[in-house]
């Protein structure tokens, strides 16, 4: 089965980004992204990072394995060239063109089939998840209103009276008082 992920308007030209995609064609996933890890060229961060979704991708909506997974092909192709102007001597201007790129990763099963969850599983472990993320939201939730009960109870019962607490909010009370402050001598 073959996943793929897609990378599109990449600010670097195509040309450059060919060399990093060719290095890493025909190689298993999780190798090809130890290795552009150690690469460096600018553009093998986003491969990389490419890579990984395209990883993601095969694991999470079809159950494959990452271990089993290579990098069938690297497909680049030019994207929408932005074009802009330098002026040159005798008031002529020169085109500069900023070239962007389209990149698409196609990875496949080494073996078919090898350690693949069936979609029972995979439905499973999606609400397990969403369990999870759930009690933690509600957790949350309840701590932030703890502290918000917290904070009216210490505004309605007030700040003990100290000299500080006083000058504090004698300073607070008006827009003058913050914008005429005397230092004190």
């Amino acid at each position: 089965m073959q996943v793929h992920a897609e990378l599109n308007n990449l600010r670097i030209s195509p040309r450059k980004v060919k060399l990093v995609a060719d290095l890493i064609k025909g190689m298993d996933a999780l190798e090809a992204a130890s290795q552009l890890s150690v690469v460096v060229k600018k553009t093998s961060g986003y491969m990389q990072k490419l890579l990984l979704s395209a990883i993601a991708n095969g694991e999470n909506n079809f159950g494959l394995a990452k271990d089993n997974l290579f990098v069938l092909d690297v497909q680049v192709g030019a994207g929408p060239t932005l074009k802009r102007w330098m002026p040159k001597a005798y008031g002529r201007a020169g085109q500069i063109l900023k070239r962007t790129s389209k990149v698409r990763i196609i990875l496949e099963e080494r073996i078919e089939g090898k350690d693949r969850k069936s979609k029972e599983q995979l439905e499973k472990e999606r609400e397990e998840r969403m369990k999870k993320a759930t009690a933690e939201l509600k957790k949350e939730e309840s701590e932030k209103k703890e502290e918000q009960k917290a904070i009216k109870a210490e505004k309605t019962i007030g700040a003990p009276k100290t000299e500080e607490n006083i000058k504090k909010a004698s300073e607070k009370k008006s827009w003058k008082n913050r914008i005429f402050r005397r230092k004190s001598m």
